[in-house]
Parts: structure tokens; C-alpha cells; sequence
């Protein structure tokens, strides 16, 4: 049945394809083939010709016989005009201004030059001797021995000083590391060694106390309940699968054979029930605790 279904629209389809290619295809490609593309080739062959004939040819006429002429003597009284114009500029600039640079304006340079060198050379000669040797002298004779005594004086006032301060600095240091120590020892005694008793006498047996009485049952029993839980949904999955199944043979007809799984779904892995290890002694929860080792309490004395 399903075979002679699935030939039969086949068929249709075939049939519905000849027809549409028939009314809607081949006209129009029998209009493009023998129709619009001969009369296009012929209007385009004929406005080429037209245009070939009736601006080409009259263009280049046209350019040989006008324009060329015209620019050839439109080129030709130009380089004469820049002739003419070179001409005056090289008799009424250039060697007009050439001459006047080497007869007047090199003789007139060099008298300033000699002039500005000699200004220069007394100034420097007057500076020399009124500023610069009575600085030197004044310099080598009076404040560099000053300054080397000044100077000696300082080294051995801060020389001193220094090491002053340095045996100050390590008395305060002992002194600071004899407090120090001291309140270190006290707050330790005070503070840390209470504390480390509370936590090791008290806290530590009440959270094993509350972690093997209240915690791990509470644990457990959420496990074991998402085991049940994910073992229902599994075998209500499975339901569902057999009945689809089922229905899809009694529709469709089949061999019989088992449905494959979806892809998405994944099988419940399996899971034995873990079962926790005997106690024994020195060991808690089948992870070696080894008993606190008991530091120096409030009645310790050293």
C-alpha cells in the first residue's frame, strides 16, 4: 500500500513538473532564443553603424583637420611669448641684480664683517680682563680654600653625628625587640593557647559528633532518594519508548526488532550502593585521623 502511495504522487509529480515547464518554461525561452535576442543582435549591429558613421567619423575629422591646427599655432605663439618674456627677464632682472650683488652689495658685507669682528674682538679682550681673570683669581685664592676647610669641618661634624645616631638606633633596637618579645609571649599565652585548647577539647569532637550522627545519614538518604527517583524516570522513559514502539509496528507494519534509542537520550548508568568501611581504631569515616598532639595548655608552664 505505502509503495503504490509513494509512486502514484511520483507519477503526479512528474506530470505537474511537464505541465508547468510547458506553460510557464518554454515560451519564454523560445521568445528569448528565437525572438528578443535576433532583434536585439540587429538593433545593436544597426546603432553601431549609425553611431560609427554620425559621430566617429565627423569627430575625427573634425580633430585632424581643426583642432590639430589650431593647437599647433596656439603652441607655437606661446613658446614665442615665453621666449620674449625669458629674454626681458634675463637683460632687465638678472644681470642687472648679478652686477649690483658682486660691485656693491660684497664689497659693502665684507667692510661690516671686518667691522663686527674688531667690535667683537675688544669686547671679548675688555670682558677678559675685567670679569673673567678677577673671578678666576677670586675663585682659586679665596673661596676654594674656604670651601675645602668648610668642607672638612661638615665631613667630621656629620661623621660623628652619624655614628651617634647609629649606637642610639641600635640601643632603641634591643630595647624595641626585648618589648616586643615580651608582648608577643603575653598575647600568646592570653589569646592563642586558650584558643587552641577550646578548639582541639570542644570543637573538633562536637564536628565529628555532628558529622557522622547528623550529616552523613542525611546525606545518604538524599542520595538513595535521587537513585529511586532517576531509576523511575528510566524505567517511565522506557514505558513510553515500547509504547511508541509498539503503535509505530501496529500504524506502519515492521519487522519487529526493537526501537533504536533517540540520540539525545543517554542510558542510566548503573550504580552498585556503596558501602561505607568498618570503623577501626585510629580511623574515622575510612580517612587516618591521627589524635591531636597536646601543645602546652593553660597549665603548662613551659
Amino acid at each position: 500500500m505505502g509503495h503504490g502511495v509513494a509512486w502514484t504522487a511520483r507519477a503526479f509529480g512528474v506530470a505537474l513538473g511537464w505541465v508547468g515547464k510547458a506553460l510557464f518554461y518554454w515560451p519564454w525561452v523560445g521568445l528569448w532564443r528565437y525572438v528578443l535576442v535576433p532583434v536585439g543582435t540587429a538593433v545593436g549591429v544597426t546603432v553601431a553603424w549609425l553611431v560609427h558613421h554620425l559621430i566617429v567619423v565627423p569627430a575625427l575629422w573634425i580633430h585632424r583637420r581643426v583642432l590639430t591646427p589650431v593647437g599647433h599655432a596656439v603652441l607655437w605663439v606661446f613658446r614665442g611669448l615665453g621666449a620674449g618674456f625669458a629674454w626681458l627677464g634675463l637683460h632687465l632682472i638678472v644681470l642687472p641684480a648679478r652686477w649690483c650683488y658682486r660691485r656693491v652689495l660684497t664689497p659693502v658685507g665684507h667692510g661690516i664683517a671686518w667691522v663686527v669682528r674688531g667690535i667683537g674682538a675688544a669686547v671679548a679682550a675688555l670682558v677678559r680682563w675685567t670679569v673673567v681673570v678677577p673671578a678666576v683669581a677670586v675663585w682659586r685664592y679665596v673661596l676654594a680654600p674656604v670651601g675645602r676647610a668648610i668642607g672638612t669641618a661638615v665631613t667630621v661634624v656629620a661623621r660623628e653625628t652619624g655614628a651617634a645616631f647609629g649606637h642610639a638606633w641600635r640601643v632603641a633596637g634591643y630595647v624595641s625587640r626585648a618589648v616586643g618579645r615580651f608582648v608577643g609571649t603575653l598575647l600568646r599565652w592570653v589569646f592563642v593557647e586558650p584558643f587552641r585548647w577550646v578548639y582541639r577539647a570542644v570543637l573538633t569532637p562536637v564536628g565529628h559528633a555532628v558529622r557522622d550522627v547528623l550529616w552523613r545519614p542525611v546525606r545518604n538518604a538524599v542520595r538513595e532518594a535521587g537513585r529511586s527517583v532517576r531509576r523511575a524516570l528510566g524505567a517511565a522513559r522506557e514505558s513510553v519508548r515500547r509504547t511508541r514502539a509498539e503503535i509505530r509496528r501496529a500504524v506502519f507494519g515492521g519487522s519487529g526488532a526493537p526501537e533504536r534509542p533517540e540520540p539525545g537520550a543517554v542510558p542510566e548508568p548503573r550504580r552498585e550502593q556503596s558501602v561505607p568501611a568498618a570503623r577501626t581504631l585510629g580511623k574515622t569515616s575510612g580517612r587516618d585521623v591521627s589524635p591531636p598532639t597536646r601543645g602546652p595548655g593553660l597549665g603548662d608552664a613551659g
